[in-house]
């Protein structure tokens, strides 16, 4: 590999790891034996990243060069950093490369703006397709959709690529018009929507005929930047399950804000990235899409922002005491699922296992219950506990704190004392 290669390698992988919306699953691309890779619809995932995200992708910046200044991005045209592109060729021969060597299952390939939203967008289709057609390969290929590209090159762009991304970044558009000028919702939705309506008529199409080409297959993702702006988290999830029902996205990506442009005064001055509201966030996103809640549920108007010390589900419960307790053998799964301790695979194993016995506590143990959490909010043949609501909300929250750091203690000194063992 060319020495400039390598040094442009370093540049460019480095800028891509802000970009956190960078899905491995969902893409079934099977390989006849007469080309190179293949894709699987369970997904790929057994490497870390510079930013400590698993992945097994090659996740690349075509450019850092950005005819933009956005205020949160370290690649914005103001900052003085070292600049280089790739070429098309150079993307492509990187990922064969790589791949051969057993390095990557997959690309990831993102980019700053260079020229206009159509220059850039047409050379990163150039890539997909040069890997598709000319070298036949057949593993993973994520494309990140430019802003602002004609609607004929994000069709062109799915033709190839497994899965496609349009990141908003921010929450609501007037924050987003403060901290990046240069962009709009209407060129972030506008996208969207094209993505959206070519996969369901690519749907369509292949119910009638088997041989017409794919769409992009796993379906398109965003990105939203936490903590940036004043946004609430009930703004957050409020844009991200608007995108679920309207755009059917596969996913949206909660990327806690990286203080990389501190002289900037449209910035808040954080020390460190909002990691634990990042994390309550995907738990609440978790929530609405396979627990059945709704955002008003788990945000609303007298809760705008998620409680950091406890997940969503148990600030739910500890709100809405008068819901409890239920009873295990006679609550539906729909009600099951509101309780802390119970997720989907458990309710669901409740559900079928009463049917032949009344369910005790050693039962729910071995169904994979977490009785720690669920007990204050559960009845059940033989357990001997008080609930929620003839205790409080407030000892419950207490006692389950309490329980926490006590867990992390625990561990703590096991820790310890397995490194003693060690001279």
């Amino acid at each position: 590999m060319l020495t400039e290669t390598i040094n442009k390698l370093k540049i460019l992988a480095g800028a891509a790891k802000y970009d956190v919306s960078c899905a491995s699953s969902g893409s079934n691309r099977p390989n006849t034996g007469k080309g190179l890779g293949n894709a699987a619809p369970w997904g790929i995932c057994h490497s870390f990243t510079e930013d400590g995200r698993c992945i097994s992708l090659l996740k690349l910046m075509l450019t850092n060069y950005c005819i933009y200044d956005c205020a949160y991005c370290a690649n914005r045209k103001s900052n003085d950093i070292r600049r280089t592109t790739f070429t098309v060729i150079e993307v492509v021969e990187l990922t064969i490369a790589f791949y051969r060597r057993n390095y990557i299952e997959g690309l990831f390939l993102s980019s700053g703006v260079i020229v206009n939203p159509d220059y850039t967008m047409e050379r990163m289709v150039q890539v997909a397709k040069d890997l598709r057609i000319k070298h036949n390969y057949h593993g993973y290929i994520h494309l990140k959709s430019i802003p602002g590209a004609s609607d004929e090159l994000q069709q062109k762009a799915g033709l190839y690529a497994d899965r496609l991304s349009v990141n908003i970044e921010i929450a609501t558009e007037p924050n987003l018009k403060m901290l990046a000028p240069d962009k709009n919702y209407m060129s972030i939705m506008n996208p969207m929507t094209t993505i959206k309506n070519k996969i369901i008529e690519n749907k369509e199409d292949r119910r009638k005929f088997r041989s017409a080409p794919r769409f992009s297959p796993a379906g398109q993702s965003t990105q939203l930047i936490v903590g940036a702006t004043p946004d609430s988290d009930k703004q957050i999830l409020s844009l991200a399950g608007n995108l679920y029902t309207n755009q059917n996205l596969k996913r949206v990506y909660y990327s806690g804000f990286i203080p990389v442009n501190s002289y900037d005064k449209r910035l808040p001055a954080l020390a460190e990235p909002p990691l634990r509201r990042e994390n309550r966030l995907y738990q609440a996103d978790w929530l609405f899409r396979f627990y059945h809640f709704s955002i008003e549920e788990i945000v609303n108007d007298n809760h705008p922002d998620l409680d950091l010390e406890i997940d969503p589900k148990l600030s739910y419960a500890l709100r809405n005491p008068w819901l409890f307790p239920i009873d295990i053998n006679k609550a539906s799964y729909e009600t099951l699922l509101r309780v802390p301790g119970i997720g989907v695979k458990s309710a669901k194993l409740i559900v079928v296992s009463r049917q032949y016995n009344k369910l005790t506590t050693e039962n729910l143990k071995k169904i994979g219950v977490v009785l720690k959490r669920a007990k204050y909010f559960i009845t059940c043949n033989e357990l001997k506990m008080p609930t929620v609501n003839e205790i409080s909300p407030e000892y419950v929250r207490k006692a389950l704190l309490s329980d926490n750091v006590q867990a992390k203690n625990n561990n703590k000194s096991k820790l310890y004392k397995q490194l003693s063992l060690f001279p």
